[in-house]
């Protein structure tokens, strides 16, 4: 039975709904700072039913300048899922759950991110490390606290995909290696649909509650004045804060991470044109050198004396090495979900642009 369920394919992941208000509260108490933590849960068939969360112990860090102070924090708690002692305290808190015959098995990790900033080496690491050493049928649940906090719970479930994992543990990025496996930036994450499930007993206690009823009070009348016509609101009044043109926060930071990501693709870009350039010099020099050996050897057979080893150039020269493409892959896989969230929010925002944009264009103004 358990072989069957370990060849089933994972297909959608079930969060209780007390997971998600203890992820929740987790990731809006630490922010700015990443939240990590472990899930609990149980495997059934192609479902993963995550019903507890545990976060991860607080690590203290020196006192030092508060910029530095920040980064060092983000970093430890980034790298939390995979520090020994937290998979020691795991392990313990798993312990104790099966003590009480409570869902204890290892389900995967949570973490938070800000605006979709969540693909990077860190997130690779530690669901590489779960997904591989741990236990494989794992999942990272991403809970972006920027996005939940305009009014739209932001829950996604990851996993690293079977192309990208024995990439990863060959440790093997560069050009060539990517052309043979034919491993693309879309190919690193994937995506599992999600759905929160509560108990039937807090389901029956929800059915239970009374449903306010308005009392005659509060039912519409007709307003006995056109003065108290003008003092109450009318929801059928024209809503002046839709036509309010401001772009939105969210859009303005969203964008500027998207630029920052697309100039450190330049910067990857660049360094890897270089390497091209050096291997293009080295390769040159070496067919010279080989060039001018066969001619050596030639004049020597020609005298009737040994011919000089033609590897020499192994010796000799020295071609410079490639650098890894991963953080390429990471950094196109981020710009896309930068891209995704700028086309959402720009919706609103470009709605309001073209009804305007008679007035927007210069020399609208004139005559």
């Amino acid at each position: 039975m358990a072989e069957i369920l370990k060849d089933t394919p994972l297909k959608a992941v079930q969060l209780e709904g007390l997971v998600v208000m203890k992820i929740i509260k987790h990731c809006s108490q630490v922010f700015p700072t990443t939240a990590t933590g472990f899930l609990v849960g149980m495997d059934k068939a192609a479902t993963l039913e995550v019903t507890n969360s545990f976060p991860f112990p607080t690590v203290d860090v020196p006192a030092t300048d508060g910029h530095h102070d920040n980064n060092a924090s983000s970093n430890l708690a980034a790298a939390a899922p995979r520090a020994k002692a937290n998979m020691a305290y795991q392990n313990e808190m798993i312990k104790k759950l099966r003590e009480v015959n409570v869902d204890a098995n290892n389900t995967g990790w949570y973490t938070s991110a800000n605006l979709g900033n969540f693909v990077n080496l860190s997130m690779i690491e530690n669901q590489y490390f779960y997904q591989k050493e741990m236990n494989e049928r794992t999942v990272a649940i991403v809970h972006d606290v920027s996005r939940s906090s305009q009014g739209s719970l932001s829950l996604r479930a990851f996993r690293l995909s079977p192309a990208f994992m024995t990439a990863f543990k060959e440790g093997k990025f560069t050009t060539e290696s990517l052309q043979k496996s034919n491993l693309r930036y879309q190919d690193i994450l994937l995506e599992l649909p999600l759905q929160i499930h509560n108990s039937h007993l807090l389901t029956s206690f929800l059915h239970s509650l009374p449903n306010p009823v308005p009392t005659p009070e509060a039912q519409a009348s007709q307003p006995p004045t056109l003065a108290s016509l003008s003092q109450t609101p009318n929801p059928l009044s024209p809503n002046f804060n839709s036509l309010n043109l401001s772009i939105d926060p969210f859009l303005t930071q969203t964008t500027d991470l998207l630029l920052d990501s697309i100039e450190t693709h330049h910067t990857e870009l660049n360094n890897h044109q270089y390497y091209q350039r050096q291997l293009a010099r080295e390769q040159a020099k070496i067919t010279a050198w080989q060039q001018k050996r066969k001619s050596e050897n030639a004049n020597r057979a020609l005298a009737k004396q040994s011919p000089l080893p033609e590897d020499e150039w192994q010796r000799l020269f020295k071609l410079p090495q490639e650098p890894g493409r991963l953080e390429t892959l990471l950094n196109s896989r981020q710009v896309e979900q930068y891209a995704r969230q700028v086309d959402g929010f720009a919706a609103g925002v470009t709605g309001k642009m073209f009804a305007v944009r008679g007035n927007l264009l210069p020399g609208a103004g004139e005559g």
